[in-house]
């Protein structure tokens, strides 16, 4: 049997007995530009706007309130896109959830934050979101952006 392209990859935290999982699909670079002008992301129909993985769309649960950065995410289900137009670029938590990772709708924004971005030590092959109890990272290319997670 042939992996998949891009394997189902989870990452998650427990804070304060309170779980936060975030399930994602993990592309690799496999020699293709990523980012920036005539990269991977801007041939996708909602660029600037990044699913933030492959296939489906990533999901984040919490069981409990956060803040992503200046953003009040209540517990319960939400859907995390990236807004790779801007710089900083914008981590969007969207209200919206069990949608194809390319049907992102603006109207359903529970908010946006921007992100802290940074190079890697090395190019990274194999997408890669990271979860701490008080950060969520992402990783691929020549890129690492992440934002500050706090239990509310």
């Amino acid at each position: 049997m042939a992996l998949a392209q891009s394997p189902a990859a989870q990452t998650e935290a427990t804070v304060g007995g309170k779980k936060i999982t975030i399930k994602y699909h993990a592309p690799s670079v496999k020699g293709r530009k990523i980012f920036g002008p005539d990269g991977l992301i801007s041939k996708d129909p909602n660029f600037p706007v990044w699913r933030a993985g492959a296939n489906e769309a990533t999901a984040l649960h919490t069981d409990a309130d956060l803040m992503i950065g200046d953003i009040h995410v209540p517990k319960g289900d939400y859907t995390l896109f990236v807004d790779t137009g801007v710089t900083p670029w914008q981590l969007i938590v969207s209200k919206e959830t069990g949608q194809w990772g390319l049907a992102y709708k603006k109207a359903n924004d529970l908010g946006r934050t921007p992100m802290k971005m940074s190079k890697p030590p090395a190019p990274v092959e194999t997408y890669k979101m990271t979860l701490t109890p008080t950060k969520l990272e992402l990783a691929w290319e020549n890129v690492v952006a992440s934002v500050d997670v706090m239990v509310h």
